[in-house]
């Protein structure tokens, strides 16, 4: 097995599809934001104790109870100053970490209880990115999120694509998905459909087959966030052999990008462990996956802490790294000649370097 060191994985550069906002948060700045705007919900101002607590309570292997902790991180963003620091600091902590691409996401629907429009919300948020990845080897690009419990999903859109020119690269739902199908979004899908712009939808996490065929063939998701239910659909032969159901192969087929986060669907039980995530099963039967990290904050997870993990329990060495850190610029959203000047100019010459150094 090749064994690949903190060092050589966090040099590598990565992609990452799928990321929230609200979800990767600094604890300090959780505590500062708390102090200036007199939120007082906070569990302990201790900047360790807090990271602990975010990852105990989302560490439930329970969909609803980890969305739990996001009233804290929310509840602190909602100035243009707050949600600002939030985007800066995202941007900064990943470059840092190596990613040179970044979809990041997040509910804007969340964030106006302080008094913001939707579109201040937004604005707010672009420009931090832009302030956070000033100077970096990093490009951003944002996904406006609607919650799938709510009725805001058209008003979410319509908000996406007033700020496509500015950075907001595609639409997505979000939220318990158990008894919310997104066809409860259609009209929302619809509308982003017609003005030719992008759509991923969180399914196949908490819920299986049903969620991940709706989000295909009604409502037009060019990605699945998570997916990993999609293993439902592949059974075995006595001899080990897989077999694929029609929806599996149809995912196959179309390459389908499954924006992976294993870590986090260990914390809410979609997966038992790292060591039998279906990502191990997918990338042996070159299903389009993409690593991700959904939530740093509280899954305590960077994607080379993902890397890492997923070296140790598959043997993923560079050249896996490489293939799927490539699949996830090929699947983003970004324009087609600025994802390829990403591949040819970043991504293919990082991993030939660390090769050639022996690494």
């Amino acid at each position: 097995m090749e064994t690949l060191s903190a060092d050589v994985i966090r040099a590598a550069p990565k992609v990452m599809l799928h990321d929230h906002l609200d979800g990767g948060m600094r604890p300090q700045s959780v505590i500062d934001l708390a102090a200036e705007h007199g939120y007082k919900g906070l569990p302990t101002t201790d900047p360790d104790d807090l990271a602990t607590w975010f990852t105990r309570g989302a560490d439930r292997r329970n969909l609803e109870l980890y969305l739990e902790t996001f009233a804290h991180t929310v509840g602190v963003t909602q100035t243009k100053d707050g949600l600002q620091r939030a985007a800066a600091e995202a941007a900064v902590d990943m470059a840092n970490d190596g990613i040179v691409y970044a979809e990041i996401r997040f509910a804007p629907e969340l964030h106006t209880e302080g008094g913001l429009t939707l579109d201040e919300v937004v604005e707010s948020v672009l420009e931090g990115f832009r302030i956070g990845s000033a100077g970096q080897t990093i490009e951003i690009g944002t996904l406006c999120t609607a919650m799938r419990t709510a009725a805001r999903s058209t008003e979410i859109a319509e908000l996406a694509l007033r700020h496509r020119d500015e950075g907001v690269v595609g639409f997505d739902i979000a939220g318990a998905e158990a008894g919310f199908p997104p066809t409860r979004h259609l009209d929302a899908f619809q509308l982003v459909m017609r003005e030719n712009f992008h759509i991923t939808i969180h399914a196949g996490e908490a819920f299986g087959l049903p969620s991940i065929a709706e989000a295909l063939h009604y409502c037009g998701a060019e990605r699945l966030g998570h997916g990993v239910r999609i293993v439902d659909d592949i059974t075995f032969d006595p001899d080990g052999k897989a077999n694929l159901g029609r929806l599996a192969a149809y995912v196959r087929d179309c390459r389908v990008p499954l924006e992976m986060c294993p870590t986090s669907n260990v914390n809410t039980g979609a997966a038992e462990s790292i060591e039998t995530h279906p990502i191990g099963l997918l990338r042996k039967l070159r299903f389009r996956v993409t690593v991700n990290t959904d939530n740093r904050l509280m899954s305590n997870v960077t994607l080379s802490d993902e890397f890492a993990k997923l070296n140790q329990a598959f043997g993923y060495g560079l050249s896996d790294m490489e293939w799927l850190t490539i699949n996830a610029m090929k699947s983003s959203f970004w324009p087609f000649e600025q994802r390829l000047k990403i591949i040819n100019e970043l991504i293919k010459p990082g991993y030939a370097r660390l090769r050639d150094a022996g690494l």
